[in-house]
Order: structure tokens, then sequence, then C-alpha cells
């Protein structure tokens, strides 16, 4: 696990540097934004750029995972499909070469005729990461990485990654929206099970660098195997009234009118489920909600892995409702990884259906559970 554990941070970390580099580098830059000032002469492929920096963070910590730990080949899934339409009408699917020069001309075939942002992002995905963390060191546990299978969001929020705004003002710590709400999120799960077992949160944007104006990150990781609970981080304060409720600002009004008298009438909003979940991991909510299927099991696996190292959950809050509602008094039913939805196609079948309510305390749970049940349509 120690091996593996370090593989994921470093994999995170080569994706915040790509995922930073697009920011910085004055080539990917302007791509970046030609979907928001619109005066680009390839406006086709241009529109595309942020999901192509999504496809090649994808394929590098599925290169570099699977060429350390050959036996995660073939289970390793995320949120992009790695294939695009080159500038010559060919279908070209994105992945790490053996060479920078292969890989830059494979991304040059989709880039033409940007061949210098294509030789920026190849020297990225090939650059070796270096970690220098004895915390990481010291973890010693077993567990076969053949039961393991993964799940990656490149970046989650990428909205906010695009829109790139930086000076969004914390509201009692929690950024309603931002660059800082980009993630690149990494989760590992029991194949058999579907349980998270280990979690990576690398956060890009953490902070600017006060002399270089260079953006710096900083990760997170949580191990929650057996009876084994590890975490990088220590565990939020205890309960404080009123609980702390971030949601979605497309939360819907019988939610944010059923919390709203828990939460003292002050709820709180941010964009990214990756980076609200964050927020209830850092203790700066006590719990985030969502009752829409809008979020994925590439969303979800990473934080749920690192609520659990800190003695929380992620809860699937339909099935929660519906037990509760017949009277069931086990602990309410956490969210599963490896269980693809039936009559749908594509990503649907990874939506986590029927929401969630991700928390580390749980009395915040069941103050939160007791608060919806009652909400029609829940």
């Amino acid at each position: 696990m120690a091996g593996l554990l370090k593989a994921l941070v470093s994999a995170s970390e080569k994706a915040a540097d790509i995922a930073r580099l697009c920011r910085h580098e004055e080539p990917l830059f302007q791509l970046l934004v030609a979907e928001k000032t619109g005066a680009d002469k390839n406006r086709r492929f241009l529109q595309d750029f942020k999901t192509l920096a999504d496809v090649l963070i994808q394929e590098v910590i599925k290169h570099d995972l699977g060429t350390e730990f050959p036996e995660l080949q073939g289970h390793i899934g995320g949120e992009e499909s790695n294939e695009f339409t080159s500038a010559q009408g060919e279908t070209v699917a994105v992945r790490v070469c053996g060479t920078v020069g292969e890989t830059a001309a494979l991304l040059g075939s989709v880039l033409a005729p940007e061949q210098a942002a294509a030789e920026l992002l190849a020297a990225a995905a090939h650059r070796d990461v270096v970690l220098g963390d004895a915390a990481l060191d010291g973890v010693a546990l077993s567990i076969p990485p053949g039961d393991l299978a993964i799940w990656i969001d490149p970046i989650d929020s990428t909205n906010e990654y695009i829109g790139g705004c930086e000076d969004v003002v914390p509201v009692d710590g929690i950024s309603p929206a931002g660059l800082c709400s980009a993630l690149v999120l990494i989760g590992a799960y029991d194949r058999c099970s579907g349980c998270p077992v280990l979690g990576v949160i690398n956060e890009p944007f953490f902070r600017r660098d006060p002399l270089t104006h260079r953006w710096q990150g900083r990760y997170h990781w949580g191990i929650a195997y057996q009876d084994t609970r590890l975490c990088s981080l220590s565990p939020p304060p205890p309960p404080r009234p009123p609980p702390r409720v971030v949601l979605s600002r497309a939360e819907g009004p019988g939610v944010r009118a059923a919390l709203d008298p828990l939460c003292g009438g002050r709820l709180h909003f941010a964009a990214g489920a990756g980076y609200k979940m964050l927020c209830v991991i850092l203790g700066l909510a006590d719990a985030y909600v969502l009752s829409e299927g809008s979020t994925f099991a590439w969303d979800a696996c990473a934080p749920h892995a690192i609520l659990r190292a800190l003695g929380g959950g992620t809860v699937a809050l339909a099935e929660a409702l519906r037990a509760r509602r017949v009277g069931d008094t086990g602990p309410p039913p956490e969210l599963l990884y490896n269980r693809p939805a039936e009559g749908v196609v594509g990503a649907e079948r990874w939506a986590n259906r029927g929401g969630l309510v991700a928390y580390v305390h749980p009395q915040h749970l069941e103050a939160v559970l007791d608060a919806l049940v009652a909400v029609p349509g829940l």
C-alpha cells in the first residue's frame, strides 16, 4: 500500500503541474482562454482545449500507475474519453507514448498548428516527480493492488478552472467559486466490495508564491482499509452548533428550506463536488448535501476514502431516506464504486443517483437526514 499510495500522490502532483502549466505558459494559456475570448482562427479545437487538458492528465495518471502496477491495467477509469478529431478529420487517441518526441508528435496532430503547446504538454507528461514526504515513507500497510480499481477526476470543477477567478473572497473559510475549487482527484476502491479504500486530493491552486507569483499546490491523502485508518490530516474539531452545511447553488428550494433552520439560517455555497467534500474533510463544513444525481463515481471516490479515514463517510441520500421512512435503524448506505447503473448508457452508468451526504461526525449526518426526511420528492 505504501508504494501504491506514493504512486497515487506522485501522479496527482504531475497532474497538478500540468494543470498549472496550462495557465502559466502563454502558448497553452491562450488556448485555454480561447473559448472565453472567441478570437482565434481554429475555434473548433480551441473550444475543446479544456477537454484536452483533462484528457492528457487522465492519460498520464493511467500511464504512470499502469506502468508501475500492471495489475491495475484495465481497472483505471476516468471522466473523459481520450479520442479527438484532428485538423485532418482523423480520430486521434490521446496517450502517453514511449518518448517525449512521440508524445509531442501525437499531441501536435490534435493541436496543429500549435506545436509549441504540444511540446510543452509532452515534456510535462514525461517529467519525473520526486516526492520529499517522510509521512508517505512511513506508511506500512499491505494490500494487493490487484484487488483494487481506480477512479480519476483529472480536473474537478472544470468550469472554475477555465474561468480562472483568483480573488474570490471566502465565506467562513469556504470559497463560493474560483480557481481554488479546481482539484485533481484519484481514488482507489475494492473491486469486490466497491468500498473506497484510498484517496488523494490535490489542490493545484492552493496559493500564489508572493515572490514568483506562481501557483503552489498541496495534497491530502487517506487510507480506510479493514481496521486501518490513516490520514495526512488531523481529525476535524468536535461538533459545533449549529452545523455548517455546504450546497451547490443549483440545489432545490425544498432542500434549502429544510436545512436552513438546522444551520441557524446560514447555508454555505460552493462550486465543485470535490471541493465541497474537501471542505468537510478540512472541517470548514460539517456536511455537504446534494439531492440530485449530478455527481459521478470519479467525483466522490477519492474524497470518500479520506472521509472514511477520518471516521466519516459519504451516504447515498435517497436510499438513506427511504430506509429511514420504513423504520430501518441500521447504518445508512454508503456510496459504492463498482456497480454501474442499469438501463442507462455512457457517463450516467456511474452517476451517484439519488444524491449524497458527505460528513465526518455521525451526529451531523443524523441531523441532516432528520431535516430532509419529510422533504417531498427526496
